[in-house]
């Protein structure tokens, strides 16, 4: 299988700088976390709320994978018709044929729902051993640039969270004309003061030339996560989901890129379609956010 699923041109790949060789970088582990204070203040007419219709429905329990809920469901149901089964069987003559074949489904049941979780990672092409971890070492932060408004700080705020509560990602960036949202766990060197973070990103993402990307780009088997100086350790999957407006002319249409998001994974084959969908999507409502 192919190491990337993307649907670049070839002048976008051109502007891509990824070094032939990779090397991983060491996180800091000192660094604080830099949090953005959002003004919770009622937003002007003129600066409509970003209506974020595409959020998923999850239980919001901390800790809880809602996408091995029905394991534990198996687990549960399982669990009770063999209680069941030892507990109202006074002798094993008393036992009709027609309850033994009723537990055996009930039980065979069960095991399905123990076992999709891993049939869904499978028919997605992950494997079972692939997982979502928090990189050893690295250092959460959360940093907006000043010179958006109190609204988009709100909304950069809300959208960046959901990217990382409802997907398998482990960092996220969200650039609008130049203006930076960064969340998650990130490697920053040990000489970068907490004033300058937005700066050090500003000056990796113009050196890869990411602005500049009118097309997904979705890597999705990184051996090393050295492939970008600014991506965390351990990452394996890498999606970024350019903001792309069309202006109309006189001969065709002219793209105009406004930004992109970009989202990290420890996870091999961390987007399927279907999250790739609900991430452009994503983007797509900050076209033409000012």
């Amino acid at each position: 299988m192919s190491n990337t699923s993307l649907g670049l041109s070839p002048n976008s790949l051109i502007q891509l700088k990824i070094p032939p060789k990779f090397r991983a970088r060491n996180c800091r582990t000192n660094f604080s976390a830099v949090s953005a204070r959002l003004d919770n203040s009622k937003s002007s007419s003129a600066e409509p709320q970003l209506n974020l219709s595409v959020l998923r429905f999850t239980l919001g329990i901390p800790g809880l994978d809602e996408s091995y809920l029905p394991r534990w469901i198996g687990y549960g149901f399982g669990s009770l018709l063999i209680l069941n089964h030892f507990a109202g069987s006074i002798s094993p003559a008393s036992t009709t044929p027609a309850q033994l074949r009723t537990e055996a489904l009930g039980l065979s049941l069960a095991a399905f729902s123990i076992a999709l979780p891993y049939l869904g990672r499978f028919l997605k092409g992950a494997t079972p051993m692939d997982q979502t971890s928090i990189p050893q070492g690295c250092e959460q932060i959360f940093v907006i640039s000043q010179n958006v408004s109190n609204t988009q700080k709100e909304d950069l705020a809300w959208a960046t969270y959901i990217l990382l509560r409802n997907t398998n990602t482990i960092a996220v960036i969200i650039s609008i004309r130049n203006e930076l949202c960064v969340r998650g766990y990130w490697n920053i060197p040990d000489d970068v003061l907490k004033t300058n973070v937005l700066a050090w990103f500003e000056k990796q993402i113009e050196s890869i030339g990411l602005s500049d990307v009118k097309e997904t780009l979705y890597l999705s088997q990184i051996e090393d996560s050295g492939l970008w100086e600014m991506l965390p350790q351990g990452t394996r999957s890498l999606l970024v989901q350019p903001i792309v407006q069309v202006l109309p002319s006189s001969d065709n249409e002219i793209q105009k890129s406004e930004g992109f998001v970009l989202l990290a994974s420890s996870m091999r084959y961390a987007y399927s379609d279907k999250d790739k969908a609900w991430i452009g999507a994503i983007a797509n409502k900050f076209k033409g956010k000012r």
